[in-house]
């Protein structure tokens, strides 16, 4: 059921210096994206300067889809990479015959799904021609935590998610249960902002994050949860790449790499599990 929107930001001065570590960042993590959700898109477009969508197509590249894949795209939010997933398993086959790839976008926020099942149903619409499909054809929405899944184990090829994984609230218990549902040979692709190498770039990456969007978004999405404070402050305080690249390989994961992109504003992170 949709939740209700807080009366009080989710998000203060007093929690932001380490936002990590604040004991009920699972529920302000949901009450700040059902109250952006409506203006989610939007603020992603605007501030990424479009680049969002070219970091989605990456990750794309980098899970190595095959036609019978099942992808779990988690923390999908409005389903860009959801559907993104969906469409490159469409060019794989475009009748969709019984027995092809099939994926599930899972989001802890409800409200964000909304917007997801309609920009799905368009969009897959449109690129059907005179077959009509519906949304729930070829793409699964599910209301669901990064942390328990509610899925079997073994049950997935690819697991995605964009970022969100700086969202849960315990980082390591979300990659064990990503591990738990794939497959042998499974891909985990994770997709999340970082801080640049080169002192210059990160000054001016640090200056646009803290000090201008974070007003231009709040006041394009009228946010009073303080989401736009969080958002900036949560990939300074999150941890570092090779952190993730050690937490991927405690859970289990092998050969994890990292892909920057735009100057390591972005950051692909690619692990398999080898059984």
């Amino acid at each position: 059921m949709p939740t209700t929107q807080p009366s009080l930001p989710a998000w203060d001065d007093s929690v932001l210096k380490q936002p990590h570590a604040v004991a009920d960042k699972r529920s302000r993590v949901r009450q700040m994206f059902a109250a952006i959700a409506p203006s989610y898109d939007l603020n992603n477009r605007l501030h990424s300067l479009g680049q969002d969508q070219r970091w989605r197509r990456k990750a794309v590249r980098l899970a190595g889809l095959q036609p019978t894949d099942v992808v779990v795209d988690v923390a999908c939010g409005t389903g860009d990479l959801t559907i993104e997933m969906a469409h490159a398993l469409w060019r794989h086959d475009r009748d969709w015959p019984p027995g092809a790839g099939q994926v599930l976008g899972i989001d802890f926020t409800y409200e964000m799904l909304l917007p997801a099942r309609g920009k799905a149903r368009s969009l897959v619409e449109g690129r059907t021609g005179d077959r009509v499909l519906t949304t729930n054809d070829h793409i699964t929405w599910i209301n669901g935590d990064a942390q328990a899944l509610p899925l079997p184990d073994a049950c997935a090829d690819v697991v995605s998610i964009a970022f969100g994984i700086r969202n849960v609230q315990d980082v390591s218990q979300a990659l064990r249960e990503f591990r738990r549902i794939l497959k042998p040979a499974g891909r985990l692709i994770i997709l999340e902002f970082s801080r640049p190498d080169n002192r210059l770039i990160r000054w001016c990456n640090d200056l646009y994050c803290a000090r201008i969007m974070p007003h231009t978004a709040t006041w394009i999405s009228g946010d009073k949860s303080g989401a736009y404070k969080y958002l900036p402050m949560s990939v300074k305080t999150f941890i570092d790449r090779q952190e993730m690249i050690r937490k991927m390989q405690d859970a289990g994961f092998k050969d994890v790499t990292q892909h920057p992109m735009t100057f390591g504003v972005c950051v692909g992170y690619r692990g398999f599990v080898r059984d």
